[in-house]
């Protein structure tokens, strides 16, 4: 069953957000909490993380009521990221297949942007991300492998 989540960015400020939220919304993080940028294993493909941003939010998951996961990250400059009121919140859509999740993408970024295509990633779910025609950004995360 496909579901819905908010994704916030901040520029360095997500465990601040993310520790109140989790106090007003008296929700508990999924997995591990917070994921920091320190944990991203080296590749080639990616330069190295600068030290100042080493402990910067990854990624965090708060389960809130409604059963709505909100979710966020910090989006550090020196990635390429300039955060700013009206591009920080994504809709995170998880479909159940790759199918679905591709069917999705193709849909929703005609006449958009893609800013990263879908593939597999690291944490080990298939990934991708974009902005539809009228400017709503979207994320993709599904965990169905193959």
């Amino acid at each position: 069953m496909l579901t819905v989540s908010t994704y916030l960015n901040f520029t360095r400020s997500t465990e601040e957000a993310f520790t109140f939220y989790r106090k007003v919304f008296k929700g508990e993080y999924e997995g591990e909490g917070f994921m920091r940028f320190r944990d991203i294993p080296p590749s080639d493909n990616m330069p190295p993380i600068p030290e100042a941003d080493k402990d910067l939010i990854m990624h965090v998951s708060l389960r809130i009521p409604g059963d709505h996961m909100l979710m966020g990250s910090d989006a550090p400059e020196s990635m390429g990221f300039r955060v700013s009121a009206g591009n920080n919140v994504y809709i995170m859509l998880s479909p159940d297949t790759r199918t679905e999740t591709r069917r999705l993408f193709s849909e929703l970024s005609e006449g958009g942007k893609v800013e990263q295509e879908l593939q597999d990633m690291f944490w080990g779910d298939y990934y991708g991300s974009c902005r539809d025609k009228f400017g709503v950004q979207w994320m993709f995360n599904c965990t169905e492998k193959g």
